[in-house]
């Protein structure tokens, strides 16, 4: 963070400010500001949280003790360290991060781009923040830090050397998007896809829509719209860009993109296309499986470019990475047994991507399995998703279909309805009867997809099997 004393902190919150020890008004903070007392270091700020579960209030004596010094608090705890006591400390979080951004802005050439999107946001993020890094100091989230508390907390990493502020923004509810890139402005709006997930939470595709375009209205006025054309709910958003006088870059394989991806080819080793950009033909590999992160790679180019870096480079760039992100598409076990962990999250349309790699990076002989549980958020369409992802699975003729937990059986009787009842699709009950059926079930010559929602936690499952398998 920007330094600040602790009684510009105290006004930005406008907050009580409740001294100790040596400290002063004048004090002058600059160290890491989370709401995690684990990542506490000399001259921390600590945000107490309240949570559902537990309150941050709790454990304010470990931020101290690991070196915080000042606690953001709801109510004045018995700990020695300065305190200033807020309303609401989530709220406070993204008031401090609305000033740093806007004091370091004013002082520099901060640029700033926003990420949304049903699917893709976090590996856009990185691909996006791997191509930046190489022009000057690069703020990004780490994992998927893209709601209310994990934006605030990558926003207050900002320094005054920071070049780029890469942020990614989901949506818990309708407003989400709005709230958070407001505290920003982008200058740069990527929206990747209008997807199902989260649909539950909105009441539909089109309220999803919706929430999307947020960061659109959000962005700043005659900023760039990265705008996915391939997706026509996303294309429509170019009406709001245009009205506010923002330039819109299209990216996709429909020939109208700016910047466009033709000739896929998705192996074990990774996915290739042509990239046509800033009026050129490019190869481009990604070591990174899977033709829909083509589409990811195509925004992070397109988003690279709206900051002045060509093409070309952001595309040698991208080819330096191995894996978009832990969980993401990530290879593991050996050459025999080839385990893809990409359980970090799962929604109708990520989980049809993964299938279809599943089966495109198969070869003669070689054998498909598709571990899976269940997809959350979808509200009501839960059950007919379910059964659409067992539908292809059978379609894809994946061979073996695992299918964990009893949130997802709803997938397996679909795969059996199908036409896959002859042990192909097997229904167990939790992480660790699975791990003991495949580790007999696996054989040389296997591909194996684990894929689920984050709360199912298959990618420990994944972890297993490609320790296992190592």
């Amino acid at each position: 963070m920007i330094a600040l004393s602790l009684a510009e902190i105290a006004a930005i919150l406008g907050g009580e400010l409740r001294l100790i020890g040596t400290d002063t008004a004048e004090t002058v903070l600059d160290g890491v500001v989370d709401t995690d007392s684990r990542t506490m270091s000399a001259g921390s700020i600590f945000v107490a949280k309240p949570g559902a579960e537990t309150d941050g209030h709790r454990f304010v004596g470990a931020a101290v003790t690991a070196g915080a010094r000042l606690a953001i608090v709801e109510h004045p705890v018995d700990e020695p360290v300065s305190q200033i006591v807020v309303a609401d400390a989530v709220a406070a979080l993204a008031d401090l991060a609305r000033e740093v951004i806007s004091r370091v802005r004013a002082g520099g050439d901060l640029k700033i781009v926003g990420i949304t999107g049903s699917n893709g946001k976090t590996t856009t993020k990185n691909f996006l923040a791997r191509i930046v890094s190489d022009e000057g100091e690069t703020v990004a989230p780490i994992n998927s830090y893209n709601n209310e508390v994990g934006a605030p907390v990558t926003m207050l990493r900002v320094t005054e050397s920071t070049r780029y502020l890469v942020s990614e923004f989901g949506a818990a509810a309708p407003g989400s998007i709005a709230r958070l890139a407001g505290l920003v402005e982008p200058d740069v709006a990527v929206v990747l896809m209008v997807g199902m997930a989260h649909a539950g939470g909105f009441g539909g595709i089109e309220e999803t829509a919706k929430a999307k375009a947020e960061l659109v209205a959000a962005a700043t006025p005659n900023g760039v719209a990265v705008l996915n054309l391939d997706d026509p709910r996303v294309a429509a958003m170019r009406e709001l860009a245009e009205s506010r006088g923002m330039t819109v870059i299209g990216f996709g394989q429909t020939a109208a993109a700016d910047v466009r991806a033709h000739d896929l080819v998705v192996s074990a080793s990774g996915t290739s296309c042509i990239i046509e950009a800033d009026g050129q033909r490019m190869p481009l590999h990604l070591r990174v499986l899977g033709a829909h992160h083509i589409s990811n790679a195509l925004a992070a180019i397109a988003a690279a470019g709206a900051l002045g870096i060509p093409a070309a480079d952001a595309i040698a760039r991208l080819e330096t990475l191995d894996i978009a992100e832990r969980w993401r598409m990530q290879p593991m076990g050996n050459d025999s047994i080839r385990i893809i962990n990409d359980a970090y999250n799962a929604s109708p349309d990520s989980m049809a991507a993964a299938l279809r790699t599943l089966a495109q990076i198969t070869g003669p002989g070689e054998r498909t399995v598709a571990v899976l549980g269940a997809m959350s958020e979808l509200g009501e369409t839960a059950g007919e998703e379910h059964d659409r992802i067992g539908l292809l699975a059978v379609r894809l003729n994946i061979q073996r279909i695992v299918v964990v937990g009893p949130e997802a059986r709803r997938l397996y009787l679909s795969a059996v309805g199908e036409g896959s009842w002859d042990s192909e699709a097997v229904h167990l009950p939790d992480q660790d009867a699975a791990f003991e059926y495949l580790r007999t079930e696996l054989r040389d010559g296997d591909r194996v997809l684990v894929k689920s929602s984050n709360s199912v936690g298959l990618r420990h499952l994944g972890d297993r099997l490609g320790e296992l398998f190592s």
